[in-house]
């Protein structure tokens, strides 16, 4: 179990491939968007208590593995969209307002359309979770800029893909207001785009009021 030293639990996150995070709290792990850029996304799903998937795009999700997982462990909770628990045994729908904890960790669902791509791209379910523990919450937006009704902590922030804009990264991050920012959905950046996307989005470039980071797969910051 996480604990400061005045015995008050911490609130672990950790970054993993793309728009893959843990978020750990009182011995509880969910782990978010394990998906195909992932290797690690088999040990990853093994070690988790829950699994939240935000919609059914390769990069956020894996079917094979997801099946497997719940193959060996039919009692792991997997929370997802429509899209994907009616394509999956063993995953729960979940849809706007609903909620559901993880042990000491809360989660709260809002489920929209996945930003628009182009046209002829069908706009598949996404949902976005807000996690809380120990006083402290974590918004993963999945591939959209919603602002959720309620206050956020720690705000991951999509940077890169066929549907991002900087400017509404940039938006988003103002519009939410969070004490800080984390970069994820990076992979389609390269290093001097992701470099560019630090300069708009952290407080240092005048553009938000809110400290932005990238951290790099595998690291981890306590909350």
């Amino acid at each position: 179990m996480l604990r400061t030293s005045k015995g008050k639990q911490r609130v672990k996150l950790t970054k993993y491939a793309h728009a893959c995070v843990t978020v750990e709290s009182a011995g509880a792990t969910v782990l978010l968007d394990p998906g195909a850029f992932n290797p690690e996304r088999a040990e990853l799903m093994r070690a988790a208590d829950a699994v939240l998937i935000t919609h059914d795009h390769f990069d956020h999700y894996d079917a094979d593995a997801i099946g497997t997982e719940i193959a060996q462990r039919p009692g792991l909770p997997v929370y997802a969209p429509e899209s994907i628990a009616g394509r999956v045994d063993g995953v729960t729908a979940v849809w706007t307002g609903d909620e559901f904890t993880v042990g000491a960790i809360s989660v709260r669902v809002y489920v929209q359309p996945h930003a628009f791509i182009y046209a002829d791209q069908p706009q598949t379910p996404n949902a976005a979770f807000l996690l809380t523990a120990d006083g402290t919450s974590v918004y993963h937006p999945g591939d959209t800029y919603f602002v959720p009704d309620a206050a956020v902590d720690t705000l991951l922030v999509p940077t890169s893909g066929p549907w991002t804009k900087l400017g509404e990264a940039v938006q988003f991050v103002v519009d939410v207001s969070p004490r800080r920012a984390i970069q994820i959905h990076e992979y389609l950046a390269s290093e001097l785009g992701r470099q560019v996307s630090d300069k708009y989005l952290d407080a240092s470039g005048g553009f938000t009021n809110v400290p932005f980071s990238s951290l790099a797969d595998g690291a981890s910051v306590e909350l």
